[in-house]
C-alpha cells in the first residue's frame, strides 16, 4: 500500500517530519529558510525536494512541480510557522504584516494546495495572543477593540480557514503525557475540508497514580548510563557561571543557593516577580527534562547537566527531543542548538500523525473525491489535554527542595510551586 504523502512547511531541523514519517507518512518535499537547517536537511535526506526560501515566495504550483505530485491531491501539508513579533508596516492592515504573518502565509498554502488535512504546530502561547496588542490598536487602519482581546489571533486564523472549507480542532498538549523524556507544551492545529472532527490521541503517561497511565520518562531514559553521544559538541558556561552551578544540587535552581549568592549572582533579576525557574538551573535524573532550548547554557535558561558542570551537548539535546542517533545537523554548534532547540519533539510528531492518518482513514471510507463541497458543519475548537503539568516543587516551609523530592508531598501546606516547563525559543 502507497503510503500517505506530504508536504512540510517550516521544516528547519525536520523534528515534526520525522515524527509524521513514524506515523506512516512519506515527505515529498520540504521547505526552509534557514542555511543551516537547509544542509541539514540535504545532509540527512539529499533526495528530497527542498524549497530553499521563504515560504512568502513560493506558490502552490511549485510545489505541485517541484514534488512531483502534480495534479493529485494531496494528503497532508504540515508545518509549524514561526509566530514572530508584532511590528506594523504601513496601512496596511497589520494581523498580515506582523505577529501573525507567516501563520497566514501558511493559511495561504493551505488555500493553494488544498490538502484533505493539514497540521499546523506552535508555541502553547498561540492560544492566548491577541490579534494585535492593545497598544498599537491605534497605529493599525480599520481596528477593532476586540482585536486586542486575548486569544483573537488564534480564533481569527481558524475563522479564516473556515471561510476556505476547513474545519479546525486545536489541541493544547504536552510532549511528556506521551512518553517524551522531555516537558514541551504545544499548541496543535488540524485540519480538513471534510466537515470531521479530528481526534488527537489521549495521554499514556502520567506522574499522577490516579490515572493508571506509565509513569512519565525521565532524563535518565534518555541520556543516562548507557547513552552513547552521537555529537559530543557543546557551547559551556562562562567560568562566572560555571562557579555558580557548582553550588546548586542537581535538581535546584537558583533557590537552592544562600540567598547573598542568589543575590549577587541574579543582580537586579532577583527583585523581579514570577519564578524565574530555569536560572541557575540543574537537571534532576529522575525527572523529565525541562523544554530543551536554543541556548542551553544562558543563565536564565540552564540546562546543566545532574552530574558534570556543564551545559547539555549537542548529541544530548537531539536525545532528548528524540531524534535518532544517526540524524546529523549542520553548521557550527550554535546552529545545531537552534535547530534542536526550535525542533517540534518527534513524539509529538507521531501523535500528530496519528491523528491526520485517523482523519484521513475516514475520508478515504466516506468515498468522497478530491475536491469535496462539504462546508463546516461542526465548530471549530481547542481542547486540553493535560498540556499544563507540575512535576516538582523548589521551595517548601522556606526550603529550597531539590530534583530528589518526590512528586506527591505528604503534606501540601503553605509553599510555593515553581514548574520546570519553560516555552521554547522560538
Amino acid at each position: 500500500m502507497q503510503k500517505r504523502r506530504f508536504v512540510s512547511l517550516f521544516s528547519g531541523g525536520m523534528g515534526l517530519d520525522l515524527g509524521l514519517e513514524k506515523a506512516g507518512f512519506e515527505p515529498i518535499l520540504c521547505n526552509e529558510i534557514d542555511s543551516m537547517a537547509v544542509e541539514t536537511v540535504r545532509l540527512n535526506k539529499p533526495s528530497l525536494p527542498v524549497l530553499a526560501c521563504s515560504v512568502e515566495n513560493i506558490t502552490g504550483e511549485q510545489v505541485r512541480e517541484l514534488s512531483g505530485l502534480g495534479r493529485a491531491p494531496l494528503d497532508l501539508l504540515a508545518g509549524g510557522p514561526p509566530c514572530q513579533s508584532f511590528s506594523v508596516y504601513g496601512n496596511r492592515k497589520g494581523i498580515h504584516d506582523g505577529r501573525g504573518k507567516m501563520l497566514f502565509e501558511y493559511l495561504r498554502m493551505v488555500q493553494e494546495l488544498q490538502p484533505k488535512v493539514f497540521i499546523m504546530e506552535n508555541v502553547r502561547g498561540l492560544h492566548s495572543m491577541p490579534l494585535i496588542p492593545s497598544n498599537l490598536v491605534s497605529d493599525v487602519e480599520g481596528a477593532e477593540p476586540w482585536m486586542a482581546e486575548k486569544g483573537s489571533l488564534v480564533r481569527e486564523l481558524i475563522r479564516e480557514f473556515e471561510q476556505i472549507g476547513y474545519r479546525v480542532d486545536g489541541f493544547l498538549v504536552n510532549s511528556v503525557n506521551y512518553g517524551a523524556p522531555q516537558i514541551r507544551e504545544r499548541l496543535i492545529l488540524v485540519g480538513n475540508r471534510f466537515g470531521l472532527k479530528a481526534a488527537f490521541p489521549q495521554p499514556t503517561h502520567s506522574n499522577r497514580p490516579a490515572d493508571k497511565l506509565q509513569q512519565f520518562k525521565t532524563l535518565r531514559d534518555a541520556i543516562g548510563p548507557k547513552f552513547t553521544d552521537p555529537d559530543p559538541s557543546l557551547m559551556n558556561f562562562s567560568p562566572r557561571k560555571l562557579g555558580y552551578l557548582k553550588m546548586v544540587p542537581p535538581g535546584g535552581n537558583w533557590r537552592s543557593l544562600p540567598v547573598e549568592i542568589q543575590k549577587e549572582s541574579m543582580g537586579k533579576s532577583w527583585y523581579l516577580k514570577g519564578g524565574r525557574s530555569a536560572t541557575w538551573r540543574r537537571l534532576s535524573w529522575d525527572y523529565p527534562s525541562p523544554t530543551v532550548v536554543t541556548m542551553p547554557n544562558h543563565a536564565s535558561t540552564s540546562m546543566c547537566h545532574p552530574d558534570d558542570v556543564r551545559a547539555l551537548t549537542v548529541g544530548e539535546c537531539a536525545a532528548i527531543q528524540e531524534f535518532p542517533s544517526e540524524w546529523k545537523f549542520s553548521g557550527r554548534t550554535s546552529d545545531k542548538y537552534k535547530q534542536i532547540g526550535n525542533a517540534v519533539p518527534l513524539r509529538l510528531g507521531e501523535m500528530a500523525g496519528r491523528c491526520a492518518d485517523n482523519l484521513l482513514t475516514r475520508i478515504d471510507e466516506l468515498g468522497r473525491d478530491a475536491n469535496p463541497d462539504v462546508g463546516v458543519k461542526i465548530p471549530s475548537g481547542i481542547e486540553h489535554l493535560r498540556s499544563h503539568v507540575r512535576t516538582k516543587r523548589y521551595w517548601h516551609n522556606g526550603q529550597a527542595l531539590a530534583g530528589d523530592h518526590g512528586y506527591y508531598p505528604e503534606e501540601e501546606g503553605d509553599f510555593e510551586v515553581e514548574e520546570q516547563a519553560q516555552l521554547p525559543l522560538v
